[in-house]
């Protein structure tokens, strides 16, 4: 899938690649009202990645409808809107008015930004918080429901398994790491917000190990993981995956290179063909095995010798 906030609304995006080839798309986060976002200068490159305080800044619900709508029923993909909000009535106020409207597949509850001060993320470090917020969302929605989770807590799995618990379809993960970027001549922060959300292919270690956790608590016939964070080729998915992820999110990869998610399905399936396995689901959290096989093994174990 295409992460949320690296392509828009899809439509910048589709003449430079076949988005009907990709498995789906989740918009900008869309609030009730539109959002200006937080003051320039709010991007900055760093080494492997980029460091972000664009603030959920997006057109608001009515223009979304109007304007970006139309072109979305248009793909040939999925179609995963974003939400975020100040409270629960802001997030219930958009899957309301969204919900009657063809041509979406899912809603991804943005519980977890880290750039917007006093707002999603504090519901998004919180069990007891996720849990009530996606409980009245599911109240109101038959649609897939995906929670969108931080690394910038002390448990990720506790909050995945309240998620769950409160009826989550899926949960995606990682967003973006906190962090900050300084300019060592002016001796100020690069960015204008001071600190940011790290992405890119800095985060993967952090981002691999959140997926591991979280599919240790939930299993392979619990919810299911979107993995991302860092992921820009066929090696890297795969990891994910046999991480524990379902599916994967390409993000910052695509500023530099759109066709990123073509190449890296095309090397997924030579991967399959090579190794003889018939199903990607085959590799979905394979790596546990490997993992109980060590700790068998280790000195001190039950095993019996042979």
């Amino acid at each position: 899938m295409l992460a949320s906030g690296t392509v828009s609304y899809g439509e910048e995006l589709s003449g430079l690649c076949d988005l009907g080839k990709i498995g789906g798309l989740v918009t900008k986060a869309i609030s009730p009202e539109p959002r200006r976002g937080n003051q320039p200068q709010r991007i900055a490159e760093t080494a492997c990645g980029m460091i972000n305080a664009i603030g959920l800044a997006n057109v608001g619900l009515d223009r979304f409808v109007t304007d970006k709508v139309p072109f979305l029923q248009q793909l040939d993909t999925r179609v995963i809107v974003n939400i975020a909000g100040k409270s629960i009535d802001d997030y219930r106020q958009v899957v309301e008015r969204l919900d009657g409207i063809d041509g979406i597949a899912a809603y991804e509850l943005n519980l977890s930004c880290p750039n917007v001060k006093g707002e999603c993320m504090i519901m998004g470090v919180s069990p007891d918080a996720t849990r009530e917020i996606v409980s009245s969302i599911r109240a109101i929605t038959g649609r897939h429901l995906m929670v969108k989770l931080t690394p910038n807590v002390t448990s990720i799995s506790t909050i995945a398994l309240a998620a769950e618990e409160a009826g989550a379809d899926s949960v995606s993960l990682i967003n973006t790491v906190v962090g900050m970027a300084v300019d060592y001549r002016t001796r100020k922060p690069l960015l204008k917000n001071v600190t940011g959300g790290l992405s890119g292919p800095a985060i993967k270690p952090i981002a691999l190990l959140n997926v591991k956790r979280v599919y240790e608590v939930a299993g392979p016939k619990k919810i299911p993981i979107i993995g991302q964070g860092g992921i820009s080729s066929a090696r890297d998915a795969l990891e994910f995956i046999i991480a524990g992820a379902t599916a994967v999110g390409v993000g910052t990869a695509l500023f530099y290179d759109p066709m990123v998610c073509r190449k890296i399905n095309d090397g997924i399936a030579g991967y399959l063909e090579r190794h003889k396995v018939g199903r990607l689901a085959d590799l979905v959290g394979s790596m546990a095995a490997a993992l109980a096989a060590i700790a068998q093994a280790a000195p001190g174990s039950t095993r019996r010798e042979t």
